[in-house]
């Protein structure tokens, strides 16, 4: 008899929000249509890590034309630093040079925008011909940054702390083939 049920949960996570089978799907569906709006165009793609790196390399795999790509990693400052906590810095800075290229920005997800809102500020004064967001999960629930350009999304996220498939909580989960909520005992206080 062979056994149809799924394997059991790891520990903390309370249930999957999309499965490796839904994200695969819409990852391809999202390298489709890339590839046909920017046919005959060089596009440079980049992401921000480290919680696109799955994403990252899943969509550049389904991306049908040719691409140029480069990740970039920032960090808020911390208490005590010398910047108010809160704000960004940029600690990898993108290799590739984006003057009158055009531009795919991927991001795991886009919460209240003001990271994304930051870095796009940084990309557009380096005058690229266009630059546009491609964000696996969008949760507009928290939006403070108004007018992001997000041009392909790939789901729309649910208020829960989510993990896997690069999302993290204190650097665990992210391997995990799907994206996952994750217990709130965890995480709260």
């Amino acid at each position: 008899m062979i056994n149809l049920a799924a394997p059991p949960l790891p520990p903390n996570i309370a249930r999957i929000i999309y499965t490796q089978e839904q994200l695969k799907a819409r990852v391809r569906e999202l390298g489709r249509q890339i590839s046909a709006d920017y046919a005959g165009r060089e596009l440079i793609v980049f992401g921000i890590l480290k919680g696109v790196i799955f994403f990252q390399a899943d969509l550049l795999r389904a991306i049908e034309i040719p691409v140029k790509t480069d990740l970039m990693a920032i960090a808020g400052y911390r208490v005590g630093e010398k910047r108010p906590s809160g704000t960004v810095r940029i600690i990898k800075d993108l290799d590739l040079d984006v003057y009158n290229r055009d531009v795919l920005l991927l991001e795991d997800m886009v919460d209240t925008g003001l990271t994304l809102n930051f870095i796009l500020k940084v990309i557009k004064s380096r005058q690229p011909a266009s630059i546009t967001v491609c964000a696996l999960l969008n949760r507009d629930a928290h939006r403070l940054a108004p007018n992001l350009p997000l041009k392909y999304i790939g789901f729309d996220a649910p208020a829960d702390f989510l993990v896997g498939y690069g999302l993290d909580y204190l650097e665990q989960y992210r391997s995990l083939p799907y994206i996952a909520a994750l217990n709130p005992e965890v995480y709260t206080f």
